[in-house]
């Protein structure tokens, strides 16, 4: 399982047998406390410092399930391209409401008897947004935990967004109570890993992770997940073959990051300029016939909306504006390198 995973470009690294934690250093780094990124023994071809070891070195790989064959597999997410929702089950106490969706007011009116796990958290974050429930997406690979939870993979299908891993109890970063976020600075066991619990099992027929849902994707950037990118005011020109072409995706990804971190700043976040600048973008992208105008403003709409709730119509009217100009000056893909 593990050369396989590796052979898809996704790094994977040793879990200590029957457990699913990785597996334990060496002596000299259990001694010695030193950053991951800095640890000799990675050149060396040990598994110290779990994700950070990760490999798709097929030699490497080997080397270490010949040494122990019981080892269980982990899947470094972020260097792989995946997304992964770790949906829990775990008997716990139920936060106040209005920590179960960060940044989301739920009006006392809503009844939550009964809301116990993180599988009713992610349905109603669903439910809010009027979208179809992750954990009964039929069309992505999902795998059931030997604790009762689910972990939904998924694709970043926009590399121009480094999304981040979290767990559903931070008071900092959270998708959902009970929701971790395994990305960038995380790992997921892969399936058919066993440990003492038992094993880790595909439900469904799919086998393959889908593409994110863009309104995912838009959660995940309300709540803080993708890494901060400064947008250049210039960039020196470079030459580029006439056939080459950037999708708007990676033109239009950085742009919503910038909007959708306002969230996390009430003021003083220049939102409006951010919003603007993303909606220009994006009419650039539509009047070259890039994208569509519909999709491009549900889109920066379902952004700017989760990022300033409280200001729909003033969203509307920025975002308007701003797609017509950008109109007027198609963006194409040599404009976007430049």
């Amino acid at each position: 399982m593990a050369l396989w995973l590796a052979s898809r470009g996704w790094p994977v690294h040793p879990l200590a047998p029957g457990r699913k934690t990785p597996a334990a250093n060496c002596a000299q780094c259990a001694r010695n406390e030193h950053p991951p990124t800095q640890c000799p023994c990675h050149q060396e071809g040990r598994w110290c410092h779990g994700f950070h070891s990760a490999s798709t070195d097929p030699s490497v790989i080997s080397g270490w399930w010949t040494r122990q064959p019981s080892f269980g597999v982990g899947v470094s997410c972020g260097p792989a391209g995946l997304v992964v929702l770790d949906v829990d089950a775990h008997a716990s106490g139920t936060p106040d409401r209005q920590s179960l969706l960060p940044g989301i007011r739920i009006p006392s009116q809503v009844v939550l008897d009964g809301l116990a796990s993180g599988y009713d958290t992610l349905a109603l974050l669903s439910a809010y947004r009027r979208r179809p429930n992750p954990a009964q997406d039929t069309g992505t690979l999902r795998i059931r935990t030997p604790s009762g939870g689910l972990h939904i993979w998924y694709r970043n299908p926009r590399p121009g967004l480094r999304f981040r891993s979290s767990t559903g109890s931070s008071g900092r970063r959270a998708l959902a109570w009970q929701v971790d976020v395994r990305a960038h600075g995380g790992y997921i066991v892969a399936p058919g890993t066993v440990t003492r619990g038992g094993a880790y099992t595909p439900v469904g027929s799919a086998r393959e992770p889908a593409d994110l849902p863009a309104w995912l994707a838009d959660e995940l950037i309300r709540t803080g997940h993708v890494q901060s990118q400064r947008i250049p005011l210039t960039v020196t020109p470079r030459p580029r073959r006439p056939t080459e072409s950037v999708s708007p995706a990676r033109v239009l990804g950085p742009l919503l990051a910038a909007v959708g971190e306002c969230a996390m700043v009430p003021e003083g976040a220049s939102f409006t300029e951010k919003l603007n600048r993303a909606a220009y973008t994006a009419g650039g992208l539509v009047g070259a016939g890039r994208e569509s105008r519909t999709a491009a403003r549900r889109m920066l709409l379902d952004v700017a909306h989760s990022a300033r709730p409280g200001q729909t119509r003033r969203n509307e009217i920025i975002v308007d504006a701003a797609l017509d100009a950008g109109e007027r000056r198609p963006l194409h893909s040599k404009d976007a390198h430049e």
